[in-house]
């Protein structure tokens, strides 16, 4: 669902992308969090985007609302001051003002809950069948990733894709030695420290994607903002959810539970790349992981100078 946010929503991340842009002398990436940010990150998904929508209807109940709530106390401070009212009113019943305080709040609960019972039914029924399958298992403190495609895919000819994604670098790292460990990988505007991670989930774009979350230690909890990913990842427990990218990149999360003193630094990294990007990836990836994932790189570069090159 395209949906338009609201003007005070547009107007505060055009602040936040301009305080972004003066300091870090360049555009904004999707997909990650940002210097000054005070709104939601951009929807990359169509859970997301409608996220967004309801985020920003809910706002339009929220502000008269607090208005109204506002003025009535000011009012009611200065019309009723000791000064004013000497003698103290004896009233303490008024039917009207009694029937509109508890209708009034019934009728904006209903019109918050159709679209968030909406919400939350999109969210756990995909559009369509999914595609591929991925399982995330959380660890302290890294991810494990094992990919279940279709029995009708090409994919699932080819040999079986799983592997483990640490963090690039960890927080008891020297700075010197996290920033080098970036810049080696490809710098930080693409790699984020503290959340830049060796092995990225791979997915392709456009596709209906199947999450499978659970936990090999502790509680977890599998989030990706951008996407309007968040599900528990439990030990014994296998949660399932479903997102689909709209957009090519590197995309941004982290563990949202309290899972332990190295909590902060398990991050999430998805790669989502195109559909003809993804076979060639999982073909190779079976048998040469660092290989596929070097070969991918180099494809993506590759398309971007060819980019450039047209515009010219």
């Amino acid at each position: 669902m395209r949906v338009r946010r609201s003007t005070i929503a547009a107007a505060a991340l055009l602040s936040s992308v301009g305080a972004a842009m003066a300091q870090d002398g360049g555009p904004m990436l999707p997909g990650q969090p940002h210097d000054w940010q005070i709104t939601l990150q951009d929807a990359l998904s169509p859970i997301q985007e409608q996220i967004h929508w309801f985020s920003d209807y809910t706002l339009a109940f929220i502000i008269p609302i607090t208005i109204l709530v506002a003025a009535l106390l000011g009012w009611c401070i200065y019309r009723f001051a000791e000064k004013k009212n000497p003698n103290a009113s004896r009233t303490s019943h008024n039917t009207l003002i009694e029937v509109v305080w508890t209708i009034a709040p019934v009728i904006i609960l209903l019109f918050l809950a159709v679209p968030s019972f909406q919400l939350l039914t999109a969210q756990y029924n995909p559009p369509s069948e999914p595609e591929l399958t991925v399982k995330a298992t959380g660890y302290q403190w890294y991810w494990g990733y094992e990919y279940q495609p279709s029995n009708t895919s090409q994919e699932a000819q080819a040999d079986p894709v799983s592997f483990d994604s640490y963090p690039l670098s960890q927080l008891t790292d020297p700075l010197e030695d996290q920033y080098a460990a970036i810049e080696e990988k490809g710098g930080e505007a693409l790699y984020p420290r503290l959340l830049a991670v060796d092995n990225e989930m791979v997915v392709p774009v456009d596709t209906v994607i199947r999450l499978l979350s659970t936990s090999g230690d502790v509680i977890h909890s599998f989030a990706l903002p951008s996407m309007g990913v968040k599900v528990d990842s439990v030990p014994g427990r296998i949660n399932e959810y479903w997102f689909e990218a709209s957009r090519e990149g590197i995309f941004y999360g982290q563990c949202s539970e309290l899972c332990g003193q190295n909590h902060a630094n398990m991050p999430i990294a998805v790669r989502v790349v195109s559909k003809e990007q993804f076979a060639d990836w999982y073909a190779a990836a079976g048998g040469d992981l660092e290989g596929a994932n070097a070969a991918l790189t180099a494809a993506i570069e590759a398309d971007k100078a060819d980019v450039e090159v047209a515009k010219r």
